[in-house]
């Protein structure tokens, strides 16, 4: 199974072997995990990357129902939904992406932008649907009180638990996919600052039990940057549409505004009042003054960076976009004026063709038939 067209044959082992091959090599890893489930003796091992681990089984007055927490045995399952992202990562770059990038004709810059865009598009679409048929099956919309109540939430059900399962392991598996697609160096840093900043708040939400809160802010952040990287591919495209930058600016400010009202709602007074105040790791319970006062600073300052970003890149358009009116109006005053049409003869003065001395031309005699 080959992801990428062959058109000349490297060392093996060497770098560019390694690049063009990737995904080939990760199918295989997956394969042969896949294949351990066939005997008895690797079955148990080759579940542990294949199936969330650490079920329990609870009644309910809908009946049992199997509930779920974390533990070390995740990273495992992690690992196995970072070789399935690698290659999907592949898959859509190959018969997606690159058909449309032959069409294009796009500089090495905007088809690093226009990839990137791409991959996004698809993730933050798959998992925004995702979000939301969780948050509705939950109830957590119709209940926002839920939230912060009966915290902490420590059992979470296997759509909740596999939905951060996969989410850690896509945000890992964009680390080395700058390496595997030649990311330039002046956009490697810029990519590392959000995907670092993505794994930091998923795992905080996972690991500090509000994989509730963190669900609602996920699904509002998928949703302003699926509008953006949405616009930023019809700009690609064709430079002149530019008006869904408005739509997207518009929801990213309500995104950040949002955000923010929500963790002070939920973190700053929800969990304040709840009675189970302190430090207990057995419990899982985290809800202490301090780790309340440094989630929500992480979030703060995280919103605050975004605006910060997003202000300047406004600004950057109105510049841009103020010098192209300035361009247009020289070019347009440089413009000569059409000077006027004259006949061999002389030239139209009132109606009447008037000679070059100011005499009129002679009339010709016509001929009888």
């Amino acid at each position: 199974m080959a992801f990428r067209r062959r058109n000349k044959s490297y060392p093996f082992f060497s770098q560019e072997f390694l690049i063009q091959n990737h995904a080939d090599i990760v199918f295989s890893l997956v394969i042969f995990i896949l294949i351990g489930l066939m005997f008895e003796a690797t079955a148990k091992t080759a579940i542990l990357f294949i199936q969330p681990q650490y079920n329990v089984t609870t009644l309910s007055p809908e009946g049992e129902v199997t509930l779920y927490h974390y533990g070390w045995k995740d990273c495992a399952t992690i690992l196995f939904y970072f070789f399935i992202a690698i290659i999907l990562h592949a898959v859509v770059q190959e018969y997606l992406l690159d058909k449309v990038n032959r069409r294009l004709h796009l500089s090495k810059s905007k088809n690093t932008k226009f990839n990137e865009s791409g991959q996004l598009c698809v993730f933050h679409l798959v998992s925004s649907v995702w979000g939301l048929y969780i948050l509705i099956t939950e109830g957590y919309l119709l209940h926002p009180s839920s939230l912060w109540e009966n915290y902490p939430h420590v059992h979470l059900r296997f759509q909740v638990k596999f939905f951060y399962l996969t989410q850690l392991a896509y945000w890992l598996h964009a680390l080395p996919e700058l390496y595997f697609q030649k990311v330039r160096k002046e956009e490697i840093s810029r990519q590392l600052q959000y995907i670092c900043l993505y794994l930091l708040h998923i795992s905080a939400a996972y690991l500090l039990n509000l994989s509730r809160v963190g669900l609602v802010l996920l699904f509002l952040q998928y949703m302003s940057e699926l509008g953006f990287h949405i616009a930023r591919l019809f700009y690609f495209t064709d430079e002149n549409h530019q008006k869904m930058f408005d739509l997207w600016a518009v929801s990213f400010v309500f995104t950040r505004m949002s955000t923010l009202t929500l963790m002070f709602l939920a973190v700053g007074f929800g969990l304040a009042r709840a009675e189970n105040q302190g430090l207990d790791l057995e419990m899982g319970n985290f809800n202490t003054v301090l780790i309340r006062m440094t989630v929500l600073l992480l979030v703060c300052l995280t919103q605050s960076w975004l605006l910060w970003k997003f202000i300047r890149f406004q600004l950057r358009r109105w510049r841009e976009f103020r010098h192209e009116q300035a361009v247009r109006k020289k070019a347009a005053a440089k413009q000569p004026l059409r000077p006027l049409k004259r006949d061999s003869l002389g030239h139209h003065e009132n109606g009447v063709l008037k000679a070059e001395n100011g005499a009129s031309p002679r009339t010709k005699k016509l001929k009888s038939p």
